[in-house]
């Protein structure tokens, strides 16, 4: 007799529901007909932004960018610092943020890249969408690729304390392989370099 490779859901329960992410479990029957568990996460979709800027450009949005010790010389990428509260770190990273209701990645990672930089773009491509750390969230991710940036208007959030850097296209992805490093950003870069987006 051949064994049922179907998984039958008994009940989904939400434990805890906050501003951020709702918790919970389904109850599921196995394959082989037990019954088990399985906890998860549930937060909206975000935005990663690989955000491309000529280098001449950086000086001229006021105090936005941080001196980041490089001579400005050709295209770079935009990233920022803030204070991780969950891991007590700081890390370096990619613009993001979440993609609130009705809007497509392309229009939240422009949104997000203006608020938390300074700098809108003119042109923005989804390089990618896939879910993330699937084994307890259900969370979406999408890396946009933005260029032709110019001056805009920064908006943090009350929750956002975070300053903004720049770093040499070439250097972008060794720079986000130092420790500490995140996954975001990483998969992000790894997904433009692959694309032939991070040619000098």
């Amino acid at each position: 007799m051949t064994e049922s490779t179907e998984w039958t859901l008994l009940e989904e329960v939400t434990e805890y529901e906050t501003g951020w992410y709702d918790g919970g479990y389904d109850l599921l029957e196995q394959p082989d007909g037990t019954e088990k568990r399985y906890y998860w996460a549930s937060l909206p979709p975000a935005v990663v932004v690989v955000a491309r800027v000529d280098g001449d450009l950086v000086p001229s949005v006021d105090g936005a960018v941080k001196d980041s010790g490089d001579p400005v010389d050709g295209d770079r990428l935009l990233f920022v610092e803030q204070y991780r509260p969950p891991i007590r770190e700081t890390h370096l990273e990619l613009p993001a943020g979440i993609v609130e209701d009705g809007e497509s990645y392309t229009t939240a990672a422009a949104r997000e890249l203006e608020e938390e930089t300074g700098f809108r773009p003119s042109s923005t491509a989804l390089l990618q969408e896939y879910a993330v750390a699937t084994g307890v969230l259900r969370h979406d991710r999408g890396v946009v690729y933005a260029e032709d940036l110019g001056p805009g208007q920064r908006q943090l959030d009350s929750n956002e304390f975070l300053d903004v850097t720049t770093v040499p296209v070439a250097e972008a992805l060794e720079r986000a392989r130092a420790l500490p490093a995140n996954d975001s950003t990483l998969s992000a870069l790894l997904l433009a370099k692959e694309d032939g987006l991070l040619d000098v």
